[in-house]
């Protein structure tokens, strides 16, 4: 049997539980503030997965063509460079500047000053173009001793009927050519102006490894040793 002090101290605890739980409800205004948290925790798996943005690449650091030099030495003057200088406009649809020689050697028969080659430089959204279709003829396939420390890289074609749409002509004959392309980062005008020029940080020069991994992206080109 339960006396009445018994019955007192039940009492006690009922009340005990009943104030617990009026503090333990939320006000109206801790729930609107508490809302959109918990739908944002909800949705992106807890605040600091919804306050931390998503890395954006730079845009400056993005490897680019600066140029293409398509080169045709024939160590010497007369027809023979006249058809050299055909065969780059044939495939590069612009006209090429004579290359001059700088030295002198007996033994090649060349002096100074003296003809001895052709080139066209291409630039812009001309440059990619060309080099993709040059690519295409090498397989989309380069070795890694073509890429210097910067990044740039040259390989050679053996014969310009490789190319699509041109055929061997008789009167031309066959003709080899050198492909050079220089590689640059956005900011290289900082070491080239007249005013104010300062050198590239080592930081932002491109490497060999970068640019083979931007030729794999965007030409699909495979380097092999």
């Amino acid at each position: 049997m339960s006396g009445p002090g018994g019955d007192s101290g039940e009492g006690e605890r009922e009340s005990e539980r009943v104030e617990g739980a009026a503090d333990a409800t939320p006000s109206p205004h801790d729930q609107a503030d508490a809302g959109p948290r918990a739908a944002a925790e909800a949705a992106g798996g807890g605040p600091r997965a919804q306050e931390t943005p998503a890395r954006a690449v730079n845009p400056m650091m993005e490897p680019g063509i600066d140029k293409v030099v398509v080169n045709i030495g024939v160590g010497e003057g007369g027809e023979k460079l006249v058809k050299a200088e055909r065969v780059l406009m044939m495939i590069t649809k612009q006209k090429a500047v004579r290359t001059i020689s700088r030295t002198t050697n007996k033994d090649l028969g060349i002096r100074w000053g003296m003809p001895i080659g052709c080139k066209v430089t291409i630039r812009k959204r001309a440059a990619e173009e060309f080099l993709k279709t040059t690519l295409w003829v090498k397989e989309n396939k380069l070795t890694s001793y073509s890429f210097d420390h910067e990044g740039n890289f040259s390989f050679g074609i053996s014969d310009y009927t490789d190319f699509p749409g041109q055929k061997y002509n008789p009167e031309i004959g066959i003709f080899g050519m050198d492909i050079s392309v220089v590689m640059t980062r956005a900011g290289k005008r900082v070491s080239q102006r007249v005013r104010a020029r300062r050198a590239i940080p080592r930081a932002h020069r491109l490497t060999a490894q970068e640019v083979m991994d931007f030729l794999r992206k965007r030409f699909n080109v495979e380097v092999v040793e």
